[in-house]
């Protein structure tokens, strides 16, 4: 989503933080329609989109590159926009688009979270130590 945040602007800004767009990395366009994760009857997390298709593969790969981008730059902590299906820490929506938040991770932050990156949102910055 585009909801700036003037903190993370401002890091941006001053050369301490990059700003990277899973979805933009894999291909998907911007505006898009909004996405949830929706468990299957295997248990797999899905990615739909509200009109139905499924974006699984482009969000995995989103998720693939940004790692790739976060490895190479030797990131070791990443601020995430909260609730998204890609970078949701903690919470997301719960795949129905009901608006009910579930307790879980978007694809990005379970991938980063499982290669060691400390995960933050933009709701929990006062936690946040740059100095480590």
């Amino acid at each position: 989503s585009n909801c700036e945040n003037k903190y993370v602007a401002g890091l941006v800004k001053a050369g301490k933080a990059i700003a990277i767009c899973p979805e933009q990395l894999a291909g998907l366009p911007t505006p898009r329609a909004c996405c949830e994760i929706f468990i299957d009857e295997n248990s797999n997390k899905r990615v739909i989109s509200k009109d139905g298709k499924d974006l699984t593969e482009s969000f995995l790969k989103g998720a693939e590159k940004t790692f790739g981008i976060i490895k190479v730059a030797g990131i070791k902590k990443a601020i995430l926009q909260s609730r998204s299906p890609s970078c949701g820490y903690g919470m997301v929506y719960d795949g129905k688009f009901s608006g009910k938040l579930i307790e879980g991770n978007g694809v990005v932050a379970e991938l980063l979270i499982k290669n060691g990156i400390e995960v933050y949102t933009e709701n929990d910055l006062d936690k946040l130590n740059l100095n480590n």
